[in-house]
């Protein structure tokens, strides 16, 4: 236990310089045109240097907010509640794409017996057999999934199974979600992103990486390097960009960490000053209608 906090220590003191070496060496892991810069990438994109990275940033705005001005805090919420409501905004107008789509499929495919769509925009033709279009729905899908989840979490659209949590007093609950970002949120987001990176970049480029490489074996292995993006759909003519899922699961787990931060520093901060400070700064959609915002207020769990 001893030998286990003493390494922990250790790699949150080596932090700052791990960052100030990829600052300040951004050719090292970011010339992609050599391909061991693009093993160097994958390598600390999962690896123990960067998580000790990002966990002393967290320790150091979190020390900062506690101990000097809790506005950092504040603002680092409002930061991070943005970027998901950002992108989740955005990305939520792929429910009206897969809609679209499914509809001129269902009429040139059952009423005018089209095979295929051609378009051409800016004097460019693009021609898809409609059963890429069909798989493509799948894509759209995943999209509305996997980025909006930080912004349906800021809204306060997640569903809830409450049986303790509304029953007790304000700064009780505030607790509560701290401790399930530490002990639940985090460290199963944590874990879900170190599979899917190397999952990911599996189906984007040869030889296979795997999280037990070490860095001298992957650099090695950079000698046969070459791209080998997925392309190879579920029929001959369906959808052909797959390993475009992969990088949306990675998206995700990014948006959720963060999200993940953020509302451990909200919920801190309302421990902190009290009921009065519910909700302070957040931006939350208006559904233009009382009856229906008292609805959604009880389904969320914040009424």
């Amino acid at each position: 236990m001893i030998d286990f906090v003493l390494w922990v220590l250790q790699n949150i003191a080596l932090a700052p310089y791990h960052l100030a070496l990829a600052i300040s060496n951004p050719g090292d892991w970011l010339n992609w045109s050599n391909p061991e810069s693009v093993m160097r990438f994958i390598y600390y994109g999962a690896s123990v240097e960067f998580f000790f990275v990002v966990f002393t940033t967290f320790l150091v705005v979190t020390a900062l907010g506690m101990a000097w001005n809790r506005q950092v805090l504040w603002w680092g919420v409002r930061i991070l509640e943005g970027i998901g409501n950002t992108v989740g905004r955005g990305a939520a107008w792929a429910g009206l794409l897969m809609v679209m789509i499914q509809v001129m499929i269902v009429f040139l495919q059952r009423i005018f017996r089209v095979a295929e769509i051609q378009l051409g925009p800016l004097g460019t033709a693009l021609a898809m057999d409609l059963s890429w279009w069909a798989e493509g729905l799948k894509f759209y899908n995943a999209l509305v999934v996997c980025l909006c989840v930080s912004y349906t979490f800021v809204q306060g659209g997640h569903v809830r199974v409450d049986l303790v949590y509304s029953a007790v007093k304000f700064r009780t609950r505030k607790v509560i979600d701290m401790v399930g970002c530490i002990i639940f949120m985090m460290p199963t987001i944590v874990i879900t992103y170190l599979y899917a990176w190397f999952f990911m970049w599996r189906h984007l480029m040869t030889p296979s990486v795997t999280s037990t490489s070490d860095l001298d074996r992957m650099l090695m292995q950079a000698r046969i390097f070459r791209w080998n993006v997925e392309t190879i759909g579920f029929s001959p003519n369906g959808f052909n960009a797959y390993f475009l899922f992969k990088v949306l699961i990675v998206a995700f787990c990014i948006l959720v960490f963060l999200q993940a931060v953020a509302f451990f520093w909200r919920s801190y901060l309302e421990w902190l000053e009290g009921e009065e400070s519910a909700d302070k700064y957040l931006d939350r959609d208006t559904l233009g209608d009382e009856a229906e915002e008292i609805e959604h207020a009880i389904h969320s769990g914040s009424t």
